[in-house]
């Protein structure tokens, strides 16, 4: 429980990595005394990064002042029937005078499949077919997936992450030396899911692929490029895209672009005000989506078309797209520089953590976000 707790001083940063590190989804905040103030989730967080919040904010800018709590007077079933009337999955239990005493989460008391799985997803789709020539030579005999990140090649990572989600099945689309994949991966029984491929016969762009999938879908498909490395919880992902019901939801990272000169802003011939040296931020396109059955139902049958021509398309409809703001770990590992970046990340990692092998895999996702937002 300490793990969830935080001062009402710190800032979305440290309540970033209590929910993480908590492992209960929500990040209690107590006064100096231990009584309560209120809660904040993962969708706290992302609902205020989307309304302009920073990292360096204080929790109060996010948090829930008027959360739901149980009373330890309460019977446990009493406390499951509120935790599943109110739709969540943990909540402060606190005394009489609202100290809190213990954060409850439903399936510590259900013994129900645990949290962090984002088995709701019907499928993920791996898009593995580029050539990746901008990590020319390291792809002239090798596709750019299995490029090795850490001591294992990106794409090994992303099936172990998309397995450890509670996804069991997994699409990799492939081209460019496809056999070189499949020989790696094989079937998917080492990882514990099962992988088709779909091997596209031209260039079907970063979308077309989808096209290729032929089994009926029963809820939303997760779809990443293959060149991501990110430490993204694909279960805060889903339960963002189900709680808005878009056609499909993008991924977007924040990116700041600094302008190292004095601005002028003019109306007409005359200056109105000096900037100096602002910054500019972004959302950009993060290569990784939840997508409805329905938009996949709109690709194209097995020709060229891309993400763009999807998010432009759902865009234009009522139920329209999502942005998901990823506040994780993230680098796209198309270029020298950051493929070089991400394995020094991971060796700053292994030697904070010792051997990576002996660490829960949420260690090393809470340390590389960790240094992320730093």
């Amino acid at each position: 429980m300490k793990q969830c707790l935080i001062n009402n001083t710190v800032d979305v940063k440290e309540t970033i990595r209590a929910i993480e590190a908590g492992r209960k989804g929500i990040a209690v905040v107590v006064d100096s005394n231990g009584y309560l103030q209120g809660v904040a989730t993962d969708g706290d967080v992302r609902r205020g990064l989307l309304a302009g919040v920073k990292l360096k904010d204080p929790v109060t800018a996010i948090m829930n002042r008027k959360p739901t709590k149980a009373v330890s007077s309460m019977s446990q079933s009493t406390i499951i029937e509120l935790l599943q009337q109110s739709g969540l999955e943990a909540l402060p239990l606190v005394d009489a005078d609202n100290y809190v005493v213990e954060v409850v989460l439903l399936t510590d008391i259900t013994q129900e499949s645990s949290p962090g799985q984002a088995s709701g997803f019907s499928s993920a789709l791996i898009m593995a077919g580029g050539e990746g020539r901008r990590l020319l030579p390291l792809t002239e005999n090798m596709p750019k997936p299995l490029v090795e990140v850490g001591g294992m090649p990106l794409i090994e990572r992303q099936v172990r992450k998309v397995a450890d989600a509670g996804v069991s099945r997994i699409y990799i689309a492939v081209n460019y030396l496809a056999e070189m994949i499949e020989s790696h991966l094989g079937n998917g029984n080492q990882y514990g899911v099962e992988i088709q491929y779909l091997r596209e016969e031209q260039k079907l762009g970063t979308a077309g692929a989808v096209s290729l999938i032929k089994d009926p879908l029963d809820g939303p498909l997760l779809l990443m490029n293959g060149d991501v490395f990110t430490s993204i919880n694909f279960q805060y992902l889903l339960d963002f895209h189900l709680m808005h019901e878009p056609l499909m939801t993008v991924a977007a990272i924040d990116y700041h672009v600094e302008i190292p000169y004095g601005v002028i802003k003019t109306e007409g011939a005359f200056a109105k005000r000096l900037e100096e040296k602002p910054s500019q931020q972004f959302l950009c396109n993060a290569g990784i989506y939840a997508i409805s059955p329905e938009a996949v139902s709109r690709v194209p049958q097995n020709q060229p078309y891309n993400m763009t021509d999807l998010i432009e398309q759902s865009m234009a409809e009522e139920a329209g797209v999502a942005v998901f703001p990823v506040h994780e770990y993230w680098s796209d590992i198309g270029t020298h520089a950051e493929l070089d970046k991400a394995r020094t990340e991971l060796k700053i990692v292994k030697e904070t953590l010792g051997d990576l092998e002996e660490y829960d895999e949420n260690d090393v996702n809470i340390e590389l976000n960790h240094r992320r937002a730093a």
